[in-house]
């Protein structure tokens, strides 16, 4: 496909996102994402992170399959879950399922100045995504592969967080690794059950805080063979 299909899908892929917004404010309480949300995704080539024979419909607004058993996320869900994080910037972000890297490119693009730890369980896709994220030139990336259970202490304490798979509750070790006056993204459910998207906040005195978003359908967060 060339230059001009994709900017044409990507345009239309903006529109059902801004939709999609409006239709679910009774639920997410937000009609429109913030421009730094939307720039971001105006400017990440999402057909550059899908399978070469599924780059036709990578501007879709549905999710695709990544191989491993794991999957992109619809973009809307990918917005969604950006512009809850809040960011301003500078943040120091840390991302459980890095996956194909489409959700930590999107972040890195809504930042300045700040970065990202993205962890990912698999190791082949853990390999790809770096790959695929330094060809394109994201400097403020770093791709680890471990256990998304355990996070990235090292790293620790971020400003954000943002969960791309279902644990079946919180992570005790994410909510330690999340700086006061922190925010986190988590999908919360069993597999092929009610799944709720949720914001858990952290304030300035450590005191945990959590909000149902939207009920979603992630695969689930397991742990690093």
């Amino acid at each position: 496909m060339d230059a001009q299909h994709h900017e044409k899908a990507l345009a239309r892929m903006l529109r059902e996102i801004a939709n999609d917004a409006a239709d679910t404010a009774q639920w997410t309480g937000r009609k429109a994402f913030a421009e730094r949300t939307m720039k971001a995704l105006a400017v990440v080539k999402r057909h550059l992170f899908v399978q070469p024979e599924h780059a036709a419909a990578a501007y879709a607004n549905r999710p695709q399959r990544i191989g491993h058993g794991q999957t992109i996320s619809q973009p809307y869900i990918v917005a969604l879950m950006t512009d809850f994080l809040d960011l301003g910037g500078a943040e120091t972000v840390l991302e459980i399922g890095t996956g194909c890297g489409y959700q930590a490119a999107v972040i890195a693009a809504a930042l300045d100045g700040g970065h990202i730890h993205s962890l990912e369980t698999v190791g082949a896709l853990a390999e790809t995504a770096a790959q695929r994220l330094g060809d394109q030139g994201y400097q403020n990336i770093t791709v680890h592969h471990g256990d998304g259970y355990q996070g990235w202490p090292d790293a620790a304490p971020f400003d954000a967080i943002i969960v791309t798979a279902a644990p079946e509750a919180v992570p005790d070790e994410l909510i330690g690794q999340l700086a006061p006056g922190g925010r986190m993204m988590v999908p919360i459910g069993r597999p092929h059950d009610r799944q709720m998207l949720t914001l858990v906040r952290k304030d300035k005195a450590g005191r945990i805080a959590a909000d149902k978003v939207l009920p979603v359908a992630f695969v689930p967060m397991v742990k690093s063979a």
